[in-house]
């Protein structure tokens, strides 16, 4: 049975006139404070916070003034007292309260100032169980929501960032907020201790190793406002989570004009699949179009990899998204800027190379500081109606697997290279995914279909045209490696790619018609591969 309310209208204005200050991070603090003091603001505060507000000058209660009992066990309890509680969710209002308040000699708070035990950073930093558990806050968030619901008469304030608005809004409304900035100050209160919760509740089930926990939180930070999303009419805007995985959100933009929603969409999948190829062995480049690669290319520089992935589709490459594998050097920027390219995303970048970037302004050029594991574990999340799909990262690897060949023909060592090259790809391909290569480059890609015959139909018509663009006498299919995300369900999508000249395929297998298309494969002479792995992509 829900609590019933005692419809005590809010007042619009109310006066600030004690405060109390119990914070982590320290930033702006001490101006904050002043600010505070200058404003007739009498000032409470706690250990380190306390500390550092006296040091600066300023007259400072202890909390434990207002408890008549000390801090203990650490600092775990100093708090979490009815005094400082009682303090935050008082109903000024209410004739009960008032008097609870006054028969318990409870002074009333006006303004809460509070942040976290910096929980996300120490468990990002690697620390033992002990350490990630003794950061795990319990009296600022429990003040935190107890001033938050008592917006009406108390301001919470858990963000640097707001506290020249609050000291405005002071100074406008002579020394009291508005119901309005209140409640605006609330909203964002409870936003943070759900994201606070929601990555402690995540590790716990990491650390536990609990797959599917019965209730499952997702939390991060907004760090950008954008224009719009996929669409004009829709809004947008782009939230991390604190996760270190090298990518878009850890980047460093050098130049270029505001990421886009779908810049950040295609930038991420770009890198992903750039991560997947090891820069100890081969620069690599891959080319990305609306989340599909349109080409990728192994070389023994970017330069030659970009010309490689470049001549798969040079006309989907207009336009799309560059990521690389290795540092960005001049050699490589000076190629890939001849073409109008949304982004590039790099390990890293020369300063010759980001120089010849700069020439174009409104290219973005973003320095991820490493690549993306491709073997490391994580979850996708994806939005349905009236809830979430919550998934694994797919981190298979091809050079993990157990391949098996199960035709009479063998793929040669050059076969074979290239059918673990486009097999790498097609990881990354929309589904129905077919990707041709040869030479280690994709020479084609069918993404996203319905039927696999088509994906396998439109790779090659890709191939015809890069070819006839080139002037090439033939398209490099002729010769080529095929990859299927999928098994074949009929022989027709193996055909497909015999048609187009391919004499190896690889392909997960498992399909209840696995011996047809075999001896399809074996009746054209082809090599084929299973992977036993699927690599299904929506």
């Amino acid at each position: 049975m829900a609590v019933a309310a005692k419809n005590i209208p809010a007042p619009d204005l109310v006066p600030v006139r004690r405060a109390l200050l119990s914070v982590f991070d320290k930033t702006g603090l001490i101006d904050f404070a002043k600010g505070l003091a200058a404003a007739g603001v009498e000032l409470v505060s706690t250990g380190g916070t306390a500390k550092a507000i006296a040091e600066a000058g300023l007259p400072v209660r202890d909390v434990s003034e207002l408890t008549d009992f000390p801090e203990i066990m650490d600092g775990r309890v100093k708090t979490l007292h009815p005094s400082v509680h009682g303090a935050l969710l008082g109903v000024r209002d209410d004739p009960e309260h008032a008097a609870a308040m006054r028969k318990h000699r409870i002074e009333p708070i006006d303004l809460l100032v509070s942040n976290l035990y910096p929980f996300e950073e120490v468990r990002r930093s690697g620390a033992d169980y002990a350490a990630i558990v003794e950061n795990i806050d319990i009296g600022g968030p429990a003040m935190i929501r107890a001033s938050a619901k008592n917006h009406a008469y108390v301001a919470i304030v858990t963000d640097p960032s707001d506290y020249a608005s609050v000291l405005n809004a002071l100074e406008m409304n002579i020394g009291s907020l508005s119901l309005d900035f209140r409640k605006k100050l609330a909203a964002k209160a409870f936003a943070r201790t759900a994201s606070y919760d929601a990555a402690i509740s995540g590790w716990f089930a990491e650390a536990l190793e609990i797959e599917h926990p019965t209730w499952r939180a997702f939390g991060g930070r907004l760090t950008e406002v954008m224009r719009y999303g996929e669409n004009p009419h829709q809004g947008a805007g782009f939230y991390v989570n604190g996760d270190k995985r090298p990518g878009v959100a850890t980047a460093r933009q050098l130049q270029g004009k505001q990421l886009s929603y779908n810049n950040i969409n295609d930038t991420d999948a770009a890198f992903e699949l750039a991560g997947e190829f090891d820069p100890a062995r081969s620069a690599a480049v891959a080319i990305i179009k609306h989340a599909n690669p349109c080409g990728v290319a192994e070389g023994t520089s970017l330069k030659a990899a970009y010309a490689k992935a470049l001549a798969c589709d040079p006309v989907s490459a207009f336009g799309g998204i560059v990521a690389v594998n290795r540092t960005l050097d001049a050699d490589a920027a000076e190629d890939i800027v001849k073409t109008f390219t949304e982004v590039i995303i790099a390990p890293d970048a020369t300063d010759e190379a980001a120089a010849i970037v700069a020439a174009k302004k409104n290219l973005r050029l973003l320095i991820a500081g490493g690549l993306p594991d491709p073997r490391s574990p994580g979850t996708t999340v994806k939005s349905v109606a009236g809830g979430l799909l919550v998934q694994g990262r797919d981190n298979a690897v091809i050079d993990d697997l157990e391949l098996k060949v199960v035709t009479k023909r063998a793929p040669t060592p050059q076969e074979m290279a290239d059918l673990k090259f486009a097999f790498r790809v097609a990881k990354h391909v929309k589904s129905n995914a077919i990707v041709y290569a040869r030479d280690g480059a994709t020479v084609g890609i069918g993404a996203g279909q319905m039927s696999r015959v088509d994906s396998s139909r439109i790779a090659a018509r890709k191939a015809l045209d890069a070819a006839e663009a080139a002037g090439m006498a033939e398209p490099l299919t002729k010769g080529s490696v095929v990859a299927s995300d999928a098994f074949f369900p009929f022989a027709d999508g193996l055909l497909a790619a015999v048609a187009a000249g391919a004499t190896a395929v690889i392909q997960p297998g498992g399909s209840m018609n696995d011996k047809d298309v075999i001896a399809a494969a074996d009746e054209h002479g082809i090599a084929m591969v299973f992977t036993g792995v699927r690599h299904f992509r929506h």
